[in-house]
């Protein structure tokens, strides 16, 4: 009988609530607006489609070796060791004893010590014991069990948020490193223009020495002068700056980074639509949705390992082992055996209100969760239009600035012309060159908006990035039937 309660009872009773989505959940449109495609979303390494082998290496070099990745994955076995321990108040407590003790006492009557000239009777003992010790507690209504599944949905909340780490630290190094591209190129740019603007400068003080400008024209070109020289500057911190922070992400010094980059550094653009999906596929996709659910869960379990608090606790205790006067008796277990048996029943009369607070504090933390959770849905379905817009309007800018440089360009080759069939003006010509370098900038800015758009869209979309990257642990608790494993499904 007592077998049967410890192997059938302790999985017949929860306390927890019933699963209860929040509503703003089932009211999650069906579709994204302004999304163009509902096929399914592939998030596998989508930033291979740059075609930039230093940006893929890049990538795999901040998923293995980040700082916040290798700090998240440490609260990942945190959270692991923390369910091991909540576990172990579901199987039994096993000790194992030896001792040796030895008295000695004057018996009733005899002379304290001796003084006094009495005589000195004492009785002397030794015993010598081993033994083992056992005890369990039938977790009738569920509050051992109620800890530990809470305990094992912190686990997977923890390893969602290590997803999100990874999916932050990919997402960060592929902006850091299109801010360097565009840098470099803002940058020879810039070189450009000032050196058209030192001609332009000089030939036009000329002109002004020979009245054929004023001086508004004059000072109006050595002001757009000084104004890009003055810009170098500031394009030279930003990128000293953005190649600190890309080497900070990939572990590495300024140093060692900038020689990786020391080749040209040209990534192919993609213009292509990203398959959204449908929102409903947010919910397992998303790492922050993931965590909030797992968080929601495990307060709800947690309401039932403290209404359990209210109810009898039962266990069971029990020792064998042996005893003796001499060191060689102890191990006689045929003749010198001995053993106990207990049965307890601690019921909770009265405590203060201590159990219903603990029962009103679970609930108000499953409420903080389930507000958490319908809040990570929305900003998740939001995020996602958001970007989807954004890279539509990126992508439009980018076709109006092409469009551009094709006509100054084409204005550039027709002023040259000009200039070298005799009809026209050097002064012309190099407005024109200025022109194609401004528009060069711009369609540089432009490509790296559009990027960074595109990399806004993937990051709300989210995804596993991180498949294959050893980041975490597959199993967080072993020998248990019910382990926890890094599929979060």
């Amino acid at each position: 009988m007592v077998l049967f309660a410890m192997t059938v009872l302790p999985g017949c009773i929860s306390l927890a609530p019933h699963i209860k989505t929040p509503a703003v959940v089932a009211q999650m449109p069906d579709g994204y607006a302004g999304a163009t495609s509902t096929k399914q979303y592939e998030p596998d390494t989508w930033w291979n489609a740059f075609n930039d082998p230093v940006l893929d290496q890049l990538v795999d070099d901040a998923l293995a070796q980040n700082l916040d990745i290798a700090e998240a994955a440490g609260r990942v076995e945190q959270a692991s060791a923390q369910a091991r321990l909540t576990r172990s108040a579901l199987l039994p407590s096993i000790e194992a004893s030896a001792g040796a003790t030895e008295t000695s006492s004057p018996t009733a009557g005899s002379a304290f010590g001796g003084f006094g000239g009495g005589a000195i009777n004492r009785i002397e003992t030794e015993n010598y014991t081993l033994g083992l010790g056992a005890s369990y507690e039938l977790d009738l209504f569920g509050r051992a069990r109620g800890d530990f599944a809470a305990a094992k949905q912190d686990v997977i909340a923890s390893q969602y948020d290590l997803q999100a780490v990874q999916l932050a630290a990919a997402a960060e190094t592929i902006a850091a490193y299109f801010e360097i591209v565009d840098t470099r190129r803002q940058i020879e740019m810039s070189k450009l223009s000032v050196d058209v603007l030192s001609d332009r400068a000089a030939r036009t003080d000329e002109r002004f020495e020979r009245g054929l400008v004023d001086s508004f024209e004059l000072y109006q070109v050595r002001q757009d002068l000084r104004a890009t020289q003055a810009a170098l500057p500031q394009l030279e911190s930003a990128l000293v700056a953005a190649e600190g922070r890309l080497a900070v992400l990939t572990r590495s010094f300024p140093e060692q980074l900038r020689e990786r980059l020391a080749r040209p550094l040209q990534p192919s653009l993609v213009f292509e639509d990203v398959p959204a999906g449908l929102p409903a596929a947010l919910l397992g996709q998303r790492p922050d949705v993931g965590a909030a659910w797992a968080r929601l869960e495990a307060s709800r379990l947690r309401i039932g390992a403290r209404k359990a608090e209210r109810f009898p606790r039962f266990s069971i205790s029990g020792s064998l082992g042996t005893q003796g006067g001499r060191p060689e008796a102890a191990f006689d277990f045929a003749d010198n055996w001995t053993s106990s048996l207990l049965a307890n029943i601690v019921a909770p009369l009265i405590d203060g209100g201590r159990v219903s607070a603990n029962i009103r504090g679970a609930r108000a933390v499953y409420d903080q969760q389930a507000t958490a959770y319908a809040r990570s849905v929305l900003t998740a379905y939001s995020e996602v239009g958001s970007a989807i817009a954004d890279y539509e309007e990126q992508r439009e800018r980018y076709r109006l600035v092409s469009s551009q440089l094709a006509e100054v360009t084409a204005s550039l080759d027709l002023q040259k012309r000009r200039f070298s069939a005799g009809v026209g003006n050097y002064i012309t010509y190099l407005d024109a060159s200025r022109a194609v370098y401004q528009v060069e900038a711009s369609l540089s800015s432009a490509a790296r908006s559009t990027a960074l758009a595109r990399l806004g869209v993937h990051r709300a979309l989210a995804g596993d990035w991180a498949q294959g990257i050893a980041s975490a642990p597959l199993e967080l608790i072993d020998g248990d039937p019910d382990q926890i494993s890094g599929d979060n499904q």
